[in-house]
């Protein structure tokens, strides 16, 4: 320790730094404040370095600064490359924008915008109106309104609906999701009263029906979007309780987590409920995530009877949980991506990446096998992978497709140098080997910027 507080006493000043020439010259590129930030820093890691036992010079450089000015200046939220084969990654923001969006959002934010006026009359106007046409052209609803995410349209039509009153739900439907997000827990910030029928397992018309009292406000069915119930179950279908719903004069609300525009789901990935099939069979209210199947920027959508989106709307906390220029901006881009069909629909990454077909991933990771190339006598192999839809949504669904695989001595630490390249990478581990999925690389100048994290990763 004695040689430790000698290095902290030789410890330079700031003002004697900044008269370092190599210093000086920083200040030719930065602010002085910022120079004098940087210094700073250096000096606060060295000291804590000696403190803690460890050795360090005492001399500080204009290379420490410019380094520590770097990190300092660095985003603290960055684009990185996902080759997890997880597509909705909720750590990784969900939904990637397409690029069109992207450019849409960019306009928007950059420039002034008619977010609250019609231009035809030159008079104030709602910022719903901005996607409220597109939204039920693309599913057939009376009226939408958009909120900050689903957690907040669940909450505000609870709110809103059911106040003081009874909410009946299914024992198998009340789930947690990220985050500890719990129906239950929402309902009662609400101030909703939660009516549980049913068992974990089954639940029947019948349940519900008895359930109906003179204080029943609605009805909440619950998409199971991150678990699945099987073996032996039974549930009742939105068709089924919308005529419960219908007969007692109260409305049936559809929480389905996350809901897709696409007409149709492959039969690879089983028949989960699109949106427009939940209000054909009957739902008077439903909600969902814009950024999660859909594929556009975090958003929470309410679709459904006008009577009720117009409640919704002028409740005091509808002003609290709405969104601004730049998600109606992103939300509108790429609900008009789904006007073109299919081929639209797949110009929305999130629905290009999961319904990539295997050959087409092959060739893929073949291209970034050979972009790598062998570095240390570790070479890169193409395997087949299993991805995941992730974010929450169809737990049991397996996107088979393919990938490279690095094997190497010490894995994590190949894991950690991936994170620490620029753009950072997130891979996976599988059975000893780091695995890069291609399914979720988004094109081809990400697949040569992976290649190249590898390679400076390896060396």
């Amino acid at each position: 320790m004695p040689s430790a507080n000698k290095t902290l006493r030789r410890l330079p000043s700031v003002d004697k730094v900044l008269m370092q020439p190599d210093v000086k010259k920083l200040l030719q590129s930065f602010p002085r404040e910022v120079v004098v930030e940087g210094i700073r820093q250096v000096l606060s890691d060295k000291r804590r370095a000696l403190r803690s036992g460890r050795r360090t010079a005492a001399k500080v450089t204009g290379k420490d600064i410019k380094a520590a000015l770097g990190s300092w200046m660095l985003p603290s939220i960055r684009r990185v490359i996902n080759a997890t084969g997880v597509v909705v990654h909720t750590n990784l923001g969900r939904a990637p924008l397409a690029p069109e969006v992207a450019k849409a959002v960019a306009e928007v934010g950059a420039a002034y915008t008619n977010l609250e006026m019609d231009l035809k009359t030159g008079k104030r106007g709602s910022r719903t109106d901005a996607i409220r046409g597109i939204l039920c052209e693309r599913t057939g609803a009376e009226d939408a309104l958009v909120v900050n995410n689903n957690a907040a349209a669940v909450y505000l039509t609870l709110k809103t609906l059911a106040s003081g009153r009874e909410v009946v739900v299914s024992r198998g439907e009340l789930v947690e999701i990220g985050g500890s997000f719990r129906i239950p827990d929402v309902m009662a910030a609400s101030g909703a009263r939660l009516v549980e029928v049913g068992t974990t397992n089954k639940t029947r018309v019948d349940d519900y029906e008895k359930a109906i009292g003179p204080d029943t406000a609605l009805i909440l069915k619950v998409h199971r979007s991150n678990f699945e119930l099987v073996g032996f179950t039974q549930e009742a279908s939105v068709s089924e309780l919308s005529a419960v719903a219908r007969k007692h004069r109260i409305p049936l609300v559809m929480d389905m987590g996350c809901g897709t525009l696409l007409d149709r789901l492959p039969p690879e990935m089983g028949a989960g409920p699109t949106v427009k099939g939940i209000l054909a069979e009957g739902a008077d209210l439903v909600c969902f995530s814009g950024d999660k199947l859909l594929g556009g920027p975090q958003s929470g959508i309410l679709l459904g009877k006008k009577e009720l989106i117009g409640s919704l709307s002028k409740d005091p906390m509808a002003r609290a949980l709405r969104v601004g220029k730049l998600t109606l901006a992103g939300l509108w881009a790429t609900l008009a991506l789904y006007r073109g069909g299919d081929r639209g629909a797949h110009a929305v990454p999130v629905v290009g990446m999961m319904l990539a077909k295997p050959g087409d991933l092959k060739k893929r990771a073949e291209k970034l096998k050979t972009a790598i190339g062998r570095i240390g006598g570790a070479g890169a192999r193409v395997v087949p992978t299993v991805g995941q839809v992730g974010g929450g949504a169809m737990p049991l669904v397996e996107l088979e497709g393919f990938g490279v695989a690095l094997k190497v001595k010490k894995v994590q630490d190949l894991i950690k140098r991936l994170r620490d390249q620029d753009p950072p990478v997130l891979a996976r581990l599988q059975q000893d080997q780091v695995i890069l999925d291609v399914r979720t690389v988004l094109d081809d100048e990400q697949l040569g910027l992976l290649a190249r994290a590898v390679r400076r990763a390896m060396e």
